[in-house]
């Protein structure tokens, strides 16, 4: 395994750490860069496009290694390991794709990977959708992990790196024959709820208990935040109180209220369904880090290969690190181990499950992958 970190995010210090990285010991090469690198298809695509061995990876509002943690930069992570298979899914905010079968078509018979790394373009519209598709073809056989690539400007941008350049609106499914353990955890504790989601249209939640979701949100977070919203300063008051949506015998699945939308509805990232109840939540500086602890623990857990990690993959959600400001560094030292390096991204929205659970869609959580 060979990393490489530059924090410059200038394409001429991209172009000079693919040659850097790349060696005839690495097998394919997973890329983590800043939004604030400004990277567009005319200056990268062509460099990708000339890289024989498989890429993958995205652009995320900021990226991980070790202590560090910054929104310009990039991260670039040579494996040993030939990927199985790297699939990519195109349209991935279209109506009438049936991602099961594009997933099950895709995919080359007799191949059984113990590792998926999924990374998707966040600002796309049907990412439970794909994950439930997922889920259904390969279901608890193998680990997964990942997340949403994309900006806090929340305008959509190519933001996923493959060998065909920077893809938008896409998910690229990457099958490894890596051994992994798993930890998903947020820390969110519950404010006010359940609300039955009466009327929803994918991540929209349009009426709680038959009215307006942003009227029944509005008076329980304005009163326990002693805030008021205004017409400009609806995330920075939402990022401290996502929906958690009740799942039997599990973790609430947490949803990230992201803006307001039409007729008084709340625009989340990811699908909130209809009929389920959400509760209101909230946290604090303890127990959001306590919660990475906890999926570091789980992970640990989880691995059971014999020989020793190589690798701590962090996946956590770039609104975890808005609420923690100042205290960002004691999540990240959470998770931070001396045996091996660290290395990740503050995402929008996180994928995971650990061969138990339920393949999820996440947001505002932390999740540790430890791999082989």
């Amino acid at each position: 395994m060979k990393i490489l970190f530059e924090g410059t995010g200038t394409v001429k210090k991209f172009a000079e750490s693919l040659h850097k990285v790349i060696d005839p010991d690495i097998e394919c090469l997973l890329i983590f860069a800043g939004d604030g690198n400004g990277f567009t298809p005319n200056e990268l695509d062509p460099l990708l496009k000339s890289i024989s061995i498989p890429i993958f990876g995205g652009i995320f509002p900021q990226i991980i290694y070790q202590h560090y943690h910054s929104e310009q930069g990039t991260l670039m992570i040579g494996l040993p390991n030939q990927p199985q298979e790297v699939v990519i899914i195109p349209n991935l905010s279209d109506a009438h794709v049936d991602f099961e079968e594009t997933v099950d078509q895709q995919i080359s018979e007799h191949i059984d990977p113990s590792t998926i790394m999924v990374f998707v373009d966040a600002m796309s519209s049907r990412i439970a959708a794909l994950i439930e598709g997922m889920f259904n073809v390969f279901g608890l056989t193998c680990n997964y992990i990942g997340g949403g690539a994309g900006s806090l400007s929340f305008e959509k941008r190519p933001c996923l790196f493959t060998n065909q350049g920077l893809l938008s609106d896409s998910a690229l499914i990457v099958l490894m024959d890596m051994e992994s353990g798993m930890g998903v955890k947020h820390g969110w504790e519950k404010v006010s709820g359940p609300f039955r989601v009466t009327q929803s249209d994918k991540n929209i939640i349009q009426t709680l208990d038959g009215k307006p979701a942003l009227d029944v949100y509005q008076e329980i977070v304005e009163k326990h935040s002693r805030s008021v919203f205004t017409d400009d300063n609806f995330f920075k008051i939402a990022r401290n109180y996502p929906f958690g949506i009740n799942k039997l015998g599990t973790e609430k699945v947490v949803r990230d209220p992201l803006m307001k939308g039409c007729n008084r509805s709340i625009v989340c990232v990811g699908e909130v369904p209809a009929e389920f109840f959400v509760d209101i939540l909230t946290g604090n500086n303890y127990s959001l880090v306590r919660a990475a602890k906890q999926a570091l623990a789980m992970a640990k857990a989880e691995y059971s290969s014999e020989d020793s990690p190589s690798l701590t993959l962090f996946m956590d959600c770039i609104s975890r690190a808005m609420f923690l400001g100042e205290k960002l560094s004691l999540e990240i030292d959470a998770v931070l181990e001396k045996e091996h390096p660290l290395v990740g991204a503050f995402t929008i929205g996180e994928i995971a499950n650990c061969r138990k659970d339920y393949l999820e869609f996440y947001n505002k959580t932390a999740v540790v992958g430890l791999l082989k």
